[in-house]
């Protein structure tokens, strides 16, 4: 079973910056998974600062789904760790790309859109195990903050919300990260 730390925290919390330190910890070759999409200037930009943060050694796989394909990758397979970042912005990211009218929809499809999110963190997690690499992921508490207003938002927190549980309980640690200070609560 491969060795799977969560980091989790709330927005600017400094769980990239966690996850980074401990991947130059625990990983001689590592390769950063990007989940993020350049959609506009406020993500271009933080898309770029992230890259200025991390070593240039560290390969970059931009991919957010069809973790299969990773086997392809000779940067994935010739790391020892994979850095994902983030957990919240892959499922986002699915959810978004599901083309549904999330006001009218049915629990049905929302139900299959949650369906397809766990079976690409399942297939994550199972590559990982199959070509024995560490693994860190980054994700964003979604549970102490406001009820979302819209019904877009409650679905994301609660998919994104069981996501994280569910991590959590493969995970061998898991930090919590409050104003920069990481807080190991597993």
């Amino acid at each position: 079973m491969a060795e799977i730390i969560v980091v989790t925290g709330g927005a600017r919390s400094g769980k990239s910056s966690l996850a980074e330190i401990k991947a130059k910890e625990l990983g001689n070759k590592v390769v950063y998974i990007a989940t993020a999409i350049a959609f506009d200037e406020g993500m271009k930009d933080r898309i770029s600062k992230h890259k200025a943060s991390r070593p240039s050694t560290w390969a970059t796989i931009e991919r957010y789904k069809e973790f299969c394909e990773l086997k392809k990758s000779q940067d994935f397979i010739e790391a020892d760790l994979v850095l994902l970042d983030c957990m919240t912005l892959m499922v986002s990211n699915i959810l978004l790309e599901s083309d549904v009218d999330f006001d009218n929809c049915s629990m049905e499809e929302i139900e299959h859109i949650e369906k397809n999110i766990s079976n690409e963190v399942t297939e994550l997690l199972k590559i990982v195990n199959r070509y024995e690499k560490k693994l860190i992921i980054v994700t964003n508490e979604v549970g102490m903050g406001l009820v979302p207003s819209y019904r877009l938002g409650n679905i994301f927190r609660d998919i994104a919300g069981r996501v994280n549980q569910y991590l959590a309980k493969q995970a061998n640690e898991v930090y919590l990260t409050v104003s920069g200070i990481p807080v190991r609560i597993k």
